[in-house]
């Protein structure tokens, strides 16, 4: 495949797939290991394997390629993927946007969307680095390492678009209270900003919405817009949800700094804690420096 050797794998393997999977992992004497929430979990030579209820595998290490190559696809699916994707994805090569958002359903930091521009060199550099969509990242330092090489990669176009904590809580309510239409608003913008560096023809996201929202707001070159559900399987798209978790990342450190503690991530019960104690500690017009006002979670730490 060339470039850096594949470390991460997963894949979606049905109950008898799953089964044959662990009966390998056994015939080989690997050690089992305890994972939380897995079926089962097995470490070899170079290979570390995690399956989950769901169907979902997840496989590591220095032998992944080998591994997936020679035993998933020669023995459990019989579907010869790995190394071609410009086969079997040929979408993917073209020239075209890709874009997402972090922070959306985080209490504290800002909503952050990021526009890619890219083609057939930039996908191959951006597969064979391990680009993936964020969510299937596990630290934050990995996303920062491969934010940095997207925005390094020639040819590559990088936007991205977020404001302050005090402005976006200002804007909200002018786009009628709806997260949608306003992360929409956000889209548009680091998409018209991308365009004018370098034309392509169509962008993709994921699916956030039935209504062409983005298209309604967008002011810029011409290209089609198009959402889809599971859209960062295009490595564009998972390049934008790199780059957009980044940036979020970054600034929850740079308000973590600011509130004097390490703010959560998510809405739930930790996080209201940690929001009635800035509320307590800096006063309730403080609450909005760090987090989304519109939160449930926002407004009972203010009234509770």
């Amino acid at each position: 495949m060339g470039g850096s050797p594949l470390m991460l794998y997963t894949c979606l393997l049905d109950g008898v797939q799953c089964k044959n999977l662990q009966a390998i992992c056994v015939a080989r004497g690997w050690e089992p290991n305890s994972v939380a929430y897995s079926s089962f979990a097995y470490r070899g030579s170079n290979v570390h394997v995690v399956a989950y209820p769901s169907g979902k595998v997840v496989i590591t290490g220095k032998g992944t390629e080998d591994f997936v190559r020679f035993t998933v696809e020669a023995e459990i699916t019989g579907q010869y993927r790995l190394g071609y994707n410009e086969v079997h994805h040929e979408d993917w090569f073209e020239d075209h946007g890709g874009m997402d958002e972090s922070g959306k359903g985080d209490l504290f930091g800002p909503l952050v969307s990021a526009c890619v521009l890219g083609g057939k060199e930039q996908v191959r550099h951006w597969l064979d680095a391990g680009v993936r969509d964020s969510k299937a990242i596990a630290t934050g330092r990995e996303v920062r390492r491969l934010a940095s090489l997207i925005y390094k990669t020639d040819g590559a176009v990088v936007e991205v678009f977020t404001l302050g904590m005090r402005k976006y809580n200002e804007l909200y309510g002018g786009f009628g209270s709806n997260l949608n239409k306003l992360l929409a608003w956000y889209h548009s913008k680091s998409l018209a900003n991308a365009l004018q560096r370098r034309s392509v023809g169509r962008v993709l996201l994921d699916q956030f919405t039935h209504q062409p929202l983005v298209q309604t707001f967008y002011r810029g070159p011409a290209a089609t817009i198009a959402m889809r559900p599971r859209a960062e399987d295009d490595p564009v798209v998972a390049a934008a949800s790199i780059v957009a978790r980044a940036e979020y990342l970054r600034s929850m450190e740079q308000l973590s700094q600011t509130a004097g503690e390490t703010l959560l991530r998510g809405a739930g019960d930790a996080v209201l804690e940690q929001a009635k104690g800035l509320v307590h500690r800096l006063g309730p017009s403080a609450l909005g420096e760090f987090a989304k006002l519109h939160f449930t979670t926002a407004q009972r730490a203010l009234f509770s």
